[in-house]
């Protein structure tokens, strides 16, 4: 046995990383606008994950989406007094940019790979996300602001190589800020509208990303009986 060479496939190989890049489309959800994929806007970004073991990884994200929407609504003058009078037809446009930084932990529904058949790696899986991360809204004549967001998702994922991934991925993000829609100074505001006061993630501004990307895979494990 000792004078047999030892040769390691690419396939057999486990890697600790990936990074990649992705594209789709985006879209919000709030007081300007109920229905999903209604003012879709583009997104790109970049990732990281850290693969822990088939099943499971940590995604890290830099991503940045447009957002828009548009509303007719009837809003009362003084939506704090409670009465059920008066009130403006107004219609109310929003159009800007969303910057998400976040991690997320995936968990594959099958183990995730190519190799020997006795570790039952499937070369397609769906998984399931779930995260935290900074949503960071920016431009359309308004101010800045910044909220929590809190991703959930679905996707799934496709070996074309030992070491290079396609997948797909929609998630809804949850952020703590009704202002992601804000209109510039001076106009109609959809911050608290109806006088409905917001708490928590009640009645706050949230947003999908439905996306495809591609990633390679980077840093191989090291294996005992070669080192």
């Amino acid at each position: 046995m000792c004078f047999i060479p030892a040769n390691l496939k690419a396939e057999d190989l486990e890697y600790k990383m990936d990074l990649g890049a992705a594209l789709g489309t985006c879209f919000y959800m709030g007081d300007a606008n109920s229905k999903p994929y209604a003012n879709m806007g583009l997104m790109g970004g970049f990732t990281v994950r850290r693969i822990f073991n088939p099943r499971m990884a940590l995604k890290t994200n830099l991503a940045i989406g447009h957002l828009s929407g548009s509303v007719d609504a009837f809003i009362p003058k003084d939506p704090w007094n409670g009465s059920l009078e008066g009130g403006v037809p107004v219609k109310v446009d929003f159009s800007r940019n969303v910057l998400d930084l976040g991690a997320q932990f995936e968990m594959n529904f099958w183990g995730f790979g190519m190799g020997a058949g006795y570790k039952e790696l499937k070369r397609i899986t769906p998984y399931a996300l779930a995260g935290v991360g900074l949503t960071v809204g920016m431009g359309g004549g308004a101010s800045a602001c910044g909220a929590l967001c809190l991703p959930v998702g679905v996707g799934v994922k496709y070996k074309l190589k030992p070491r290079l991934n396609i997948g797909f991925e929609w998630t809804m993000r949850f952020t703590t800020s009704d202002r992601l829609d804000a209109t510039p100074e001076g106009t109609t505001q959809l911050a608290h509208p109806y006088g409905i006061k917001s708490k928590g993630l009640k009645n706050k501004d949230c947003y999908n990303f439905t996306m495809v990307y591609l990633t390679y895979e980077i840093c191989p494990k090291l294996r005992k009986c070669n080192n």
